[in-house]
């Protein structure tokens, strides 16, 4: 199994798909970054519906309400959503955007296609729907659409997505087997990494998640792993994360999970970045620096609240939590 995770997790790391590794069209880059995009941002979120500050940052990252132009892509969510327009809907509520274009499909033909991927190229913004991620998966990797989404954060633009839209960003595709997302490793192991090194959860404390990224981490510990709770997000610019939203973000890293907590001093005193359990939490404001794995945090004060620590705090919050639709 250890030899299993260890060969699906090089896979991540080097960003192709071995069954279609000679004809891909995309172009892998040498990057300045470990993770996140050297231009462009990437909007993270953990399901179960976004906070008005989610939405505020993911217009303003696409160019403000005016100059927005925004591609929501429902591959997701199943064949049904190419003919709805509740996506577009729902998008336009919350945004205040106008120029809101629907894309849809299950055909690697088509995300191959220049006629498809015109929407992307003109786009300043894309979202991903929830459902299944193993479907954008299976439908856009290393095709013409895949390469469209990597320009546009190279010329400056936001990628977000929620539930199965936040896993499909990582680099290794955390639950995405066609079977059901109790299987952790699955038949679909790659993303479409945007967030480069990355395997990433949601819904994490709803469904009682918390424990489950940590023995995949602890036999791949060039990858960070990130757990999303629902209405909470992370913003990510080139290498430093942010936390948006109502709940928490989980951060798995090696050297956290091993024992080998991280601390410096600041003025003096021992500030402490990572807990003595398997994974730490950060929450709203709080900053992570994913280049050298470390929270990014002031000197505390009377009035900061403290981070969530390890295996108590995280069995109170599941106990709060109730089960959703996708994944």
């Amino acid at each position: 199994m250890k030899k299993l995770i260890v060969f699906y997790a090089l896979i991540a790391m080097f960003g192709y798909h071995i069954s279609r590794a000679q004809s891909s069209p995309v172009t892998v880059k040498k990057s300045t970054t470990r993770h996140g995009p050297e231009k462009g941002s990437l909007i993270i979120i953990g399901g179960g519906g976004s906070t008005p500050a989610i939405w505020a940052k993911f217009v303003e990252l696409a160019g403000g309400k005016e100059k927005a132009n925004i591609v929501v892509v429902t591959t997701a969510t199943g064949d049904s959503a190419e003919f709805s327009q509740s996506s577009i809907r729902s998008i336009k509520k919350n945004t205040g955007v106008e120029h809101v274009t629907l894309l849809h499909t299950g055909d690697l033909a088509v995300a191959n296609s220049d006629q498809f991927v015109a929407a992307i190229n003109h786009a300043t913004a894309v979202f991903f729907d929830g459902g299944r991620q193993w479907r954008p998966a299976q439908s856009y990797l290393n095709t013409k659409a895949h390469q469209a989404f990597l320009d546009l954060l190279d010329r400056g633009g936001v990628i977000a997505g929620s539930s199965a839209g936040a896993s499909i960003q990582g680099s290794f595709l955390w639950r995405g087997d066609t079977e059901g997302a109790q299987v952790l490793i699955g038949d679909h192991t790659q993303g479409l990494g945007f967030l480069k090194n990355s395997a990433i959860d949601q819904h994490l404390l709803t469904r009682n998640r918390q424990f489950d990224l940590t023995d995949f981490i602890r036999q791949a510990p060039e990858l960070i792993g990130i757990g999303l709770e629902q209405a909470t997000a992370i913003w990510v610019h080139r290498d430093t994360l942010e936390v948006i939203g109502k709940s928490y973000v989980a951060i798995y890293d090696y050297n956290t999970i091993i024992g080998n907590g991280v601390k410096h001093v600041v003025k003096d005193k021992e500030v402490f970045t990572a807990s003595s359990g398997p994974f730490f939490f950060l929450h709203e404001g709080q900053r992570y620096d994913l280049k050298n794995r470390q929270v990014i945090e002031p000197v505390p004060t009377a009035t900061t609240r403290p981070l969530a620590i390890g295996k108590e705090h995280s069995a109170k919050a599941a106990a709060a939590g109730s089960a959703a639709a996708d994944d």
